[in-house]
C-alpha cells in the first residue's frame, strides 16, 4: 500500500437550533445530540485492534568488505578491526492466524532481523521467528509462541474501488496505536521503484513513520492490505 501525504478530513458540524419562549428575556439553546447517535468507527476498532501489533528488530549492521582492514600496517595505526554495531527499527505487524501465532509484517521491516520481538495492545511482549520472507513483495511471516490471540477477518482487496474509505491502523515505536482514515486513490500504482512486485493500493489515510507492517482495513474490519510505503514530494 502506498499512502500519499494529503489528508482527507472529515468534519461534522452539528446545528443546535436556538428556542425563544414568549416571554421577552427567555431564551433556551437546544441540547447537542446525543454523541451514541454520531456516525464512529469505534466499535471496529475494538474488535480488529488487538490484533494489531508493534515490532522491534534488531539487525547487525552490514560488515565493510575492505582488504585495508585485514593488513597488518593498517591495524597497527588504526588499532583492531571494530565490530558491527546492532541496529535497532520498530514498525507494525498484523495477526493473521492466532492458533499457529503467525503474524504478518513488511520484510524491510523483519526480514533482516537477528532478534525480533512482537508487543502486543494488551502489553504482553514475545519473541517472534522468521517463518519465511519475500523481497520482491516486501512481505514477511513471522511466528510467536502466545496464547489468546485475536486475528483480522481477510478481505477481497480486488473488490476495492476507487473511492472506498479505508481504515489504516499501526503501532508504531511501542508508543501504543494510531488509526487514521481516508479513500482508496488509485490501484494498481506502479513505477514507483519501491519493490521488485509492484501493485499497490495507494490511499491518502496518513501513514506514519513506524507503521510499515501495519493493517489497511476496510470500514467494516476487513484486512485488505499491508502498509508500506509512503510517498511525499521531494
Amino acid at each position: 500500500m502506498l499512502a500519499l501525504t494529503s489528508n482527507l478530513r472529515v468534519v461534522a458540524v452539528a446545528m443546535g437550533a436556538i428556542f425563544f419562549s414568549l416571554a421577552p428575556v427567555a431564551a433556551q439553546t437546544a441540547a447537542p445530540a446525543e454523541a451514541s447517535s454520531l456516525p464512529t468507527l469505534a466499535p471496529m476498532l475494538e474488535r480488529v485492534t488487538p490484533a494489531v501489533v508493534n515490532i522491534a528488530v534488531v539487525s547487525k549492521a552490514p560488515k565493510e568488505d575492505n582488504p585495508l582492514y585485514s593488513d597488518p600496517n593498517y591495524r597497527r595505526f588504526f588499532g583492531p578491526e571494530q565490530l558491527p554495531q546492532a541496529r535497532m527499527s520498530a514498525g507494525s505487524g498484523v495477526i493473521v492466524d492466532p492458533a499457529k501465532g503467525y503474524v504478518l509484517t513488511n520484510n524491510h521491516v523483519a526480514g533482516e532481523g537477528s532478534e525480533i520481538s512482537v508487543t502486543l495492545k494488551d502489553g504482553r511482549q514475545f519473541p517472534a521467528k522468521l517463518i519465511g520472507s519475500d523481497k520482491d513483495t516486501d512481505i514477511a511471516l513471522l511466528q510467536i509462541d502466545a496464547k489468546n490471540l485475536m486475528a483480522i477477518e481477510t478481505g477481497d482487496s480486488d473488490a476495492l474501488k476507487v473511492g472506498d474509505y479505508v481504515v489504516a491502523i499501526g503501532n508504531p515505536f511501542g508508543l501504543g496505536q494510531t488509526v487514521t482514515s481516508g479513500i482508496v486513490s488509485a490501484l494498481g500504482r506502479s513505477g514507483l521503484n519501491i519493490e521488485g512486485y509492484e501493485d499497490f493500493i495507494q490511499t491518502d489515510a496518513s501513514i506514519n513513520p513506524g507503521n510499515s507492517g501495519g493493517a489497511l482495513v476496510t470500514l467494516d474490519g476487513k484486512l485488505i492490505g499491508i502498509n508500506t510505503a509512503i510517498l511525499s514530494p521531494a
